[in-house]
């Protein structure tokens, strides 16, 4: 069965964006999250991109992945900074802990691979249960520039052993009426010409309209919405592209 974010693939996005690097994202979040007096959960954590820039500025950050093989390569990324955060293995829309959280964070579209309608909703009422009230969900969604089938794109990445990285991906599914693309990708790497592993990998990814997006959070029992385009607090998206960013708080009543 193909899955997604398995050695190879979780091996590339380590090396593609690592610990720290930044879309504007972390300077945005660090600022957002500065009020924030409780402890923050970042699901999809991934090899720990965002979480150890939080971590190692004081905040009190858990952080879940379903994939084993990110969260060892996240694991790998606090100890050597000597940083033990709690993370673990889990899915969104399924995760459950005692805790409520000050904070939910999901940056760069993370959330859209959720592309199950029911299993979106069920993620975002599974954050609000999680989070105190009052407590802040932050969440990055974006609208696909590309729906077009079968434009594949290919990179790669040399090795400091010698080893080589290859990825071809390409738009394998469009479908307009339930909002979601699917893409596959297949990762290869390379050894003095010979090939030493391969992983097959399919991406889904749904994407809402901004209103929409709004209503659902509304529906949900979510308050004070603020919508934010390329980390730009408050100001309203214009295009297809841009970084959408929600910002809203968790009402326990009702």
């Amino acid at each position: 069965m193909l899955g997604y974010y398995s050695s190879l693939s979780s091996e590339v996005y380590d090396r593609d964006k690592p610990v720290g690097s930044s879309f504007g994202d972390i300077e945005y979040y660090t600022e957002r999250l500065a009020a924030c007096t409780g402890r923050i959960l970042e699901p999809a954590v991934g090899t720990g991109r965002l979480l150890v820039p939080l971590l190692e500025k004081g905040f009190q950050v858990d952080g879940f992945d379903v994939s084993s093989d990110m969260l060892a390569i996240c694991r790998e990324n606090c100890q050597k900074r000597g940083l033990a955060p709690q993370l673990f293995e889990a899915e969104m829309e399924s995760f459950s802990l005692d805790e409520e959280y000050g904070a939910i964070v999901i940056p760069t579209g993370t959330f859209l691979l959720l592309h199950e309608r029911e299993k979106s909703f069920q993620a975002l009422q599974n954050f609000r249960r999680h989070l105190a009230d009052g407590g802040k969900l932050i969440v990055d969604v974006f609208l696909p520039g590309e729906l077009e089938l079968g434009r594949p794109s290919i990179r790669k990445w040399d090795l400091e052993n010698g080893d080589v990285i290859t990825l071809e991906s390409q738009i394998v599914e469009v479908d307009p009426v339930k909002q979601y693309r699917i893409s596959q990708a297949r990762y290869e790497k390379w050894r003095n010409g010979k090939l030493i592993q391969t992983e097959l990998e399919r991406y889904p990814l749904r994407w809402y309209g901004v209103e929409e997006f709004r209503m659902i959070l509304e529906h949900i029992g979510f308050r004070d919405i603020i919508i934010s385009a390329d980390y730009k607090f408050g100001e309203y998206p214009t295009r297809a592209g841009q970084t959408i960013t929600f910002e809203a708080a968790a009402s326990k009543k009702g």
